[in-house]
């Protein structure tokens, strides 16, 4: 989710009931400490206490790397600046990263799976648990139970898991039952991730990996009500009514107003367009107004475009379980 889930986001997407923590966005680890601005560029939340969303829920740190001493040295510096919790991420498939040695390509190898996260565990003891995500594999399934079992090893708390290996990327479909392997055998709890778009994912995710909790991703990008939504049905068994054009429009003109306060318009609207982009695959007013507003550049065009004087306010469940894909 690089590039996506900024603090602004998180704030936007928590505001409503249903997630329980988020995950910033990866710091890159190579090889040396990293300063506080770093980690307080990635992470905005560490300026308090304890870092939460400014409605309570907690944030992770993520730190994304292959060299254990290096990857040790930035946990301990993550948590002198407040981190209550430490994630590492073995499942980014972006082909420069893992060209770097980085994210999936560590799954080539459980061994380097457990070095890294006993290296972290080993650097913050029990002040802050230490959890991970990977996916089902680099090139094929076959050292899936191997990496799961190389993380709890390590000293992982719980595991986060995308239904695909790196080679198959985000194409469907997503092969929950595979996690289930995993939460079957691990004794920490695994997270079930990837393609969890609707109320009736969620349900197919849960039954047939057999795990309690799910991270939304992408799916929290393409509709900010689907959190509340989950929520409110584990609750009361009752449905929301499917998020309206005009809760989606709100949600980026906020994120829109906080984000020009610091960034010139038109990389505001660039933000904007990778927002919109993962709306308009799952709502058809978002695809049409994101054909009609993928040339314009300027920010105030943009918002007009957005807008639509015959919506009617956001209601609160139209506002936006676990979070990260």
């Amino acid at each position: 989710m690089e590039g996506v889930i900024d603090s602004i986001t998180r704030d936007l997407l928590t505001r409503g009931p249903g997630f329980d923590w988020t995950v910033t966005e990866f710091v890159r680890v190579v090889d040396t400490r990293l300063p506080p601005r770093v980690f307080h560029r990635h992470c905005p939340e560490l300026a308090k206490p304890w870092p939460t969303t400014p409605s309570g829920v907690p944030v992770h740190l993520q730190l994304l790397g292959s060299d254990p001493a290096a990857l040790a040295a930035n946990a301990r510096q993550a948590l002198s600046l407040g981190a209550v919790s430490v994630d590492l991420n073995f499942g980014c498939p972006a082909k420069l990263v893992n060209r770097h040695d980085g994210g999936a390509s560590l799954l080539r190898d459980p061994r380097r799976v457990h070095a890294a996260v006993a290296a972290v565990h080993d650097a913050v003891g029990d002040s802050i648990p230490v959890t991970a995500k990977i996916r089902l594999g680099f090139d094929d399934r076959r050292l899936a139970l191997a990496c799961g079992q190389a993380a709890e090893d390590g000293g992982a708390r719980q595991l986060a898991v995308h239904a695909r290996t790196r080679r198959e990327g985000y194409k469907p479909p997503a092969h929950w039952e595979w996690i289930g392997r995993l939460h079957a055998r691990l004794s920490i709890p695994v997270i079930a991730n990837g393609d969890i778009w609707t109320l009736e994912d969620y349900w197919k995710a849960r039954t047939l990996s057999g795990c309690r909790d799910v991270m939304l991703g992408r799916g929290a990008l393409a509709d900010p009500g689907l959190a509340p939504r989950i929520r409110h049905w584990q609750a009361t068994g009752e449905r929301f009514p499917a998020t309206s054009w005009a809760a989606r429009s709100r949600v980026l003109s906020d994120y829109a107003t906080a984000r020009r306060r610091g960034l010139p318009g038109k990389i505001v609207v660039s933000l904007l367009k990778q927002w919109l982009n993962h709306m308009r695959s799952r709502d058809a007013e978002a695809a049409r107004r994101f054909q009609a507003l993928r040339r314009i550049t300027d920010l105030d065009d943009f918002l007009a475009g957005l807008g639509d004087e015959h919506a009617t306010p956001a209601t609160a469940p139209e506002r936006a379980h676990h979070v990260a894909d």
